[in-house]
């Protein structure tokens, strides 16, 4: 990697990652303190998600994490990049109110040309908000909108498009899953105000208590803000302490896990990128070792298949096992 790391530290910085991520060293016990140790997880894909609990946490189990999600301890709503993340609770409006609005705005002509221009963006969104006094799925909301006069096809990313566009205004967030692991939409309080140059410095010092080393570059790429902005961040950010080298560590993560998705440069060889960028922009689950991606793996019919990129290194075949029972065990649980 080319870019010079902030904070400087004489741990290789690819471990220090791991280590401010909870993958490596002393891990969260709960699920909102793993959520929270990174800021946030992101979860378009639910079992992605609970994966990326799973790998900073010891013992939890899927169930763990549902509940976590289902007592709101934990919100799955639009924030970084626009895209849904899994969010402590005390975070989501400040995070909410300093990102959503201007991703939202960013999506104005996406939103425009599906046929929601900005009064009928604002009004949909309301209606939902209504609508969302308990928890809705997707169609139900659509079905209400319907019956208000505003007929978007089921078809079409008009509905996701508008769920969002409420989510990032403050109006909505996600609710519980259904048993099938379909989503549901509940109403949100609306978002605070905030001071935006406050609350950049305090995102960019939860991005480095999380991530570190990292540099400005990287906080953009997370985080979705333009460049300058995230400069200006990070000279008023407060340094994070060094960590202490945790020693050999294998871990699995799953697809689209934050490790992988939460700097500019993967952390695997050149050569090796395709592997893990499988197109489409679906990132594959990987085997880290010591922060490195070594391979990739699958889950298939409930047996994990690795399939490594070169020599993996010495010594690491226990360590995957474990990794691939604790999946099995965290999955059933």
């Amino acid at each position: 990697m080319t870019a010079t790391f902030w904070p400087m530290t004489t741990v290789n910085p690819l471990v220090a990652r791991t280590v401010a991520q909870g993958l490596a060293g002393r891990r969260p016990a709960s699920t909102a303190d793993a959520v929270r140790r990174v800021v946030a997880l992101q979860a378009q894909d639910v079992r992605a998600n609970r994966l990326a609990v799973r790998a900073r946490t010891d013992g939890l189990t899927r169930a763990d994490v549902d509940s976590a999600v289902t007592s709101g301890e934990v919100v799955r709503t639009w924030a970084m990049r626009g895209t849904l993340h899994l969010l402590a609770a005390e975070d989501v409006g400040w995070i909410v109110a300093l990102l959503g609005p201007r991703f939202a705005h960013g999506l104005r002509g996406r939103r425009s040309r599906l046929g929601l221009d900005d009064d009928l963006s604002t009004r949909g969104a309301e209606l939902i908000a209504d609508a969302a006094a308990t928890p809705r799925t997707r169609a139900e909301l659509v079905e209400t909108l319907r019956a208000e006069g505003i007929d978007l096809d089921p078809r079409t990313q008009a509905p996701a498009h508008l769920i969002a566009y409420a989510a990032m205004t403050g109006l909505i967030r996600r609710g519980p899953d259904r048993s099938d692991d379909e989503p549901t939409y509940v109403r949100f309080g609306g978002l605070p105000a905030v001071d935006e140059q406050r609350a950049l410095t305090r995102l960019a010092e939860r991005y480095l208590a999380g991530h570190a080393p990292a540099t400005a570059e990287d906080f953009a790429t997370w985080s979705g803000l333009p460049l300058g902005k995230a400069r200006a961040a990070f000279k008023d950010a407060e340094e994070p302490p060094e960590p202490a080298d945790p020693g050999r560590t294998v871990r699995l993560v799953g697809h689209f896990d934050a490790y992988l998705l939460g700097y500019r440069e993967r952390p695997v060889p050149a050569e090796h990128t395709r592997k893990l960028q499988a197109g489409g922009g679906f990132i594959m689950p990987a085997v880290l070792v010591d922060g490195r991606a070594v391979a990739t793996w699958r889950r298939t019919r409930g047996e994990i298949d690795v399939e490594p990129f070169g020599k993996l290194p010495k010594g690491i075949g226990d360590a995957v096992e474990a990794e691939i029972v604790d999946i099995a065990r965290f999955l059933e649980g």
